[in-house]
C-alpha cells in the first residue's frame, strides 16, 4: 500500500503567483544548451559570434524610434451555461467575475506585452463547483545602460491532467484533474567589445510550479506515477570572438555555457556544462558556414523516495513522493566527451533567415534549426526544430523565451484560458508543445514547431502546429525507474481568427487539438479538441457586450473510459477603464 502523510491547507498560492508574474513583467533570453554560431548584425552584415544559432531579433520589425503604449485594465461579469453531451446530460450554470489587464509597451530601449487575468467562477448548484483561476502571459525587455539589457517572461495557465501525467488544454471540465501551471524567469544580458573582440554574456534564473491539491495519480491496484511539482533553472553563457574580416578572413570565437535544473520531485538534477570553439566562414554575402568543436559533460541524478516500515513509498500532502534525503544521489544519465556541430546560415534579406545544423550531442546525432520568413509587414512564417535535455520547467522556460515581445494574447472567450498561441507578426508564437505532459522525470525532447500569422484587411489570423517527443530518463533502483525509457508524444494544433464588424462590433473564433500518446502500458492515448466563437459589441465607449458558444471534448483509446464532450454558451459585459 502507499501511505499518505497528513494533508494541510495552503495559502492562496495562485494570488502570489500572479504577483510574481507581474513583478517579472519583462522576459528572458537565450538558452545555453546549444552550440553557438555567428549571427548577422541588425543591418544585414556579418556580425560578431553569438551564444546561440541565429534567430530573428525579437526587437526587429519596429522602425527606429517607434513607440507604442496600450494599457487596458478591465472587469467582466459573465453568465455561462454548460451542457454535458457525453457521457451524461447534466446542465450546469455559472457566474463568472473577472478582472484583468492587457498591455503593450514599446520604445527605443524597452518593450513588453502582457495579458493577466483573475477569474472567480460561482456555481449555481452543488454539482457546479466554485473555483478561481489566474492566467497570464508576459514577455519583454528593458535596456538598463547601453550594452546591458534585462529580459524576463512569465506564464500562468491551466491544464487538465490525465492518468500518467498527460495534460490537455484547459476547458470547462470540472473535477480534480484541473491543474495550475506557473512559470517565470529572467536575467541580464551584456554585450561589449574589447578592441576587435566582441564579448557577450547572459544569465537567466527561472522557476516553474505545477500546482494541484492532489496531483498524485494512480490506477487502483496498479503502479503509481508522479506529477511534476516545481523546479529552479539556471542558465549562464559567455562568448568572445572576432567577426570575419575584422582580423582574419574567417570569424573565430570561444564560448562556455552552464545549464542546471533542480527539480523538487526526488531531488532530480539536470546539469549540462560545455566549452567550444567556433570558426565562421563567409561563403557569400548572404551565406555563412560555421563549424564548432568542444567538450560537454551532461549528468542527470536523483534520490529515491522515502519508504515506510512495509517498504512502500511515502506520499506527501501535496500528492508527490517524499524524497529520502538520507539516500545517496543516483546517476540516471552521464555523458561526457567531444561534441561537434556544422551549421549553414542563409540571410538574403532582413525579412528572411534560415539556419540548419547537425552535430553530435548527448552521445548521439542531434539536429536543429530555425526558419523565419516575413514577406511583408502583414504576414510571417516561422519554423523551429529543437533537441535538448531538460525537465518540464526548463522546457517551458525555453519556449517562453522564444515568444516575441510584441503580441496579443489569444483567450478562450468562455473560460478566459490562454490558448496555444499568441497573436503576433514576430517570430515563433506558440506554447502548446510544452504542455503535453507534466511527468516529473527529466527527458530528452526533440521536436518541431511551426506558426503562420497574417493580417487580412480588418482580420487577424494565425495557425500553429507541431510535434514534441519526450524520452524520459530516470535512475534504476528508484521509484521513478519505471519511467526510464518511456516515450510521450504530443501532436498539437492551434488556430485563431478575429475581425471587426464596423466601428462598434467584432467577432473571433479559435480552435485547438492535442493528440497525446505514450509507450507506458499503464497510460492510454488521449486526444483533446475544442472550438469557440464569439461576437462583441460596444454598448458605450467603455462597456462591451459579449455572446459566445463553444464545444470541448476529450477522447481516449480505452473503451472502458467514456469520452467527455461539453457544449457551453456565454453572455456577459466587460467594462474597460
Amino acid at each position: 500500500m502507499i501511505r499518505r502523510t497528513r494533508k494541510h491547507s495552503r495559502p492562496a498560492v495562485a494570488l502570489a503567483s500572479l504577483t510574481a508574474v507581474l513583478a517579472l513583467a519583462l522576459p528572458c533570453g537565450a538558452q545555453a544548451q546549444i552550440i553557438g554560431y555567428d549571427q548577422p548584425d541588425a543591418e544585414g552584415g556579418e556580425g560578431a559570434a553569438q551564444a546561440e544559432p541565429y534567430k530573428p531579433s525579437k526587437r526587429a520589425g519596429r522602425g527606429k524610434g517607434s513607440r507604442r503604449l496600450v494599457v487596458q485594465p478591465y472587469i467582466e461579469v459573465n453568465q455561462v451555461v454548460t451542457a454535458e453531451l457525453s457521457p451524461g446530460d447534466d446542465v450546469l450554470t455559472y457566474t463568472e467575475v473577472a478582472a484583468g489587464i492587457d498591455a503593450g509597451i514599446s520604445g527605443q530601449r524597452n518593450a513588453v506585452s502582457a495579458s493577466v487575468r483573475y477569474e472567480r467562477r460561482i456555481g449555481w448548484s452543488d454539482r457546479a463547483s466554485d473555483g478561481d483561476a489566474i492566467s497570464g502571459i508576459v514577455r519583454g525587455y528593458a535596456t538598463v545602460v547601453p550594452g546591458v539589457t534585462i529580459e524576463a517572461g512569465g506564464l500562468a495557465t491551466q491544464v487538465n491532467v490525465e492518468n500518467g501525467g498527460s495534460a490537455l488544454a484547459g476547458g470547462l471540465f470540472d473535477g480534480d484533474s484541473r491543474t495550475n501551471v506557473y512559470s517565470i524567469y529572467g536575467g541580464p544580458s551584456v554585450a561589449t567589445r574589447a578592441g576587435d573582440v566582441n564579448i557577450n554574456a547572459n544569465y537567466r534564473a527561472g522557476f516553474t510550479k505545477v500546482e494541484h491539491s492532489d496531483a498524485f495519480v494512480a490506477t487502483p491496484g496498479g503502479a503509481a506515477s508522479d506529477v511534476f511539482d516545481k523546479s529552479v533553472v539556471q542558465v549562464a553563457d559567455v562568448e568572445a570572438g572576432v567577426a570575419p574580416y575584422d582580423v582574419l578572413p574567417v570569424g573565430l570565437a570561444v564560448a562556455g555555457s552552464f545549464y542546471q535544473e533542480d527539480i523538487s520531485n526526488l531531488d532530480q538534477r539536470v546539469r549540462d556544462m560545455q566549452a567550444r570553439a567556433m570558426v565562421t566562414v563567409p561563403v557569400s554575402r548572404t551565406v555563412q558556414a560555421v563549424g564548432a568543436i568542444g567538450y560537454e559533460d551532461v549528468e542527470i541524478s536523483s534520490r529515491d523516495a522515502l519508504r515506510d516500515a512495509d517498504g512502500d513509498p511515502v506520499v506527501g500532502s501535496n500528492g508527490r513522493f517524499v524524497t529520502d534525503k538520507s539516500a545517496p544521489r543516483q546517476i540516471a544519465y552521464d555523458v561526457d566527451g567531444l561534441i561537434w556541430d556544422v551549421a549553414v546560415m542563409w540571410r538574403p534579406s532582413r525579412r528572411t533567415s534560415l539556419s540548419a545544423h547537425v552535430g553530435r550531442r548527448y552521445g548521439t546525432t542531434s539536429y536543429g534549426g530555425t526558419l523565419a520568413y516575413a514577406p511583408n509587414d502583414r504576414s510571417q512564417f516561422s519554423v523551429s526544430v529543437y533537441d535538448n535535455v531538460a525537465g518540464f520547467g526548463g522546457h517551458l522556460n525555453r519556449l517562453i523565451d522564444e515568444l516575441p515581445d510584441d503580441f496579443e494574447a489569444v483567450r478562450d472567450p468562455i473560460t478566459g484560458d490562454l490558448r496555444g498561441c499568441v497573436s503576433s507578426l514576430e517570430g515563433s508564437n506558440c506554447l502548446a508543445g510544452a504542455l503535453g505532459s507534466v511527468r516529473s522525470a527529466t527527458f530528452r525532447a526533440p521536436g518541431i514547431a511551426a506558426s503562420y500569422s497574417r493580417r487580412i484587411g480588418l482580420m487577424n489570423a494565425g495557425i500553429g502546429a507541431g510535434y514534441d517527443r519526450r524520452k524520459f530518463i530516470a535512475a534504476e533502483g528508484t521509484i521513478l525507474a519505471s519511467a526510464n525509457g518511456v516515450i510521450d508524444e504530443n501532436y498539437w494544433l492551434a488556430a485563431y481568427i478575429s475581425g471587426a464588424l464596423g466601428r462598434d462590433a467584432g467577432w473571433s473564433a479559435n480552435a485547438y487539438a492535442n493528440w497525446l500518446s505514450s509507450s507506458d502500458p499503464l497510460v492510454g492515448d488521449v486526444s483533446g479538441y475544442g472550438v469557440t466563437a464569439a461576437y462583441y459589441r460596444l454598448l458605450t465607449q467603455r462597456l462591451r457586450a459579449t455572446a459566445a458558444v463553444g464545444i470541448d471534448g476529450a477522447t481516449r483509446d480505452d473503451p472502458a473510459i467514456n469520452d467527455i464532450w461539453t457544449a457551453s454558451a456565454l453572455v456577459g459585459l466587460r467594462y474597460n477603464f
